[in-house]
């Protein structure tokens, strides 16, 4: 069965934007990595807390997701399109966390790409070299 978005942040369907957002706040706050380092159960739990916002806090996926219901919206809708144009950096820098574009954010959610910390070293590691030598 698919986790319902507005019981893993604690709100009801008719939740403002405002409240969306404080809930998030106060969840994201008490479970982000860097406060439960080395804990799986509890860095999965902050990345659903952070699905369920990138969701909710998007007025047209909160519509999609209202008109599918959380499983037929998971199904139709993969990581990618849930977190796509949603900057979760933003949000973690008023706590303190991270810095520049996410930090631990985009790490723990595999979306660091060619930015992700291998520039120092010549870019990605795992993409094909075209130079010569």
């Amino acid at each position: 069965m698919a986790d319902d978005y507005y019981n893993i942040l604690g709100i009801t369907k008719t939740a403002t934007p405002a409240e969306i957002k404080k809930a998030y706040r106060k969840l994201a706050l008490k479970y982000h990595p860097d406060k439960t380092e080395g804990d799986k159960g509890l860095e999965d739990k902050f990345k659903k807390i952070s699905e369920a916002y990138a969701v909710l806090s998007d007025p047209k996926k909160k519509n999609q997701y209202d008109t599918y219901g959380s499983a037929d919206f998971q199904q139709r809708f993969s990581q990618e399109d849930i977190f796509r144009n949603f900057d979760m950096g933003d949000i973690l820098k008023e706590f303190g966390f991270g810095g520049g574009r996410g930090g631990g954010f985009k790490s723990a959610f595999g979306q660091g790409g060619s930015r992700g910390g291998f520039s120092g070293m010549g870019g990605n590691p795992f993409s094909q070299s075209t130079g010569g030598g």
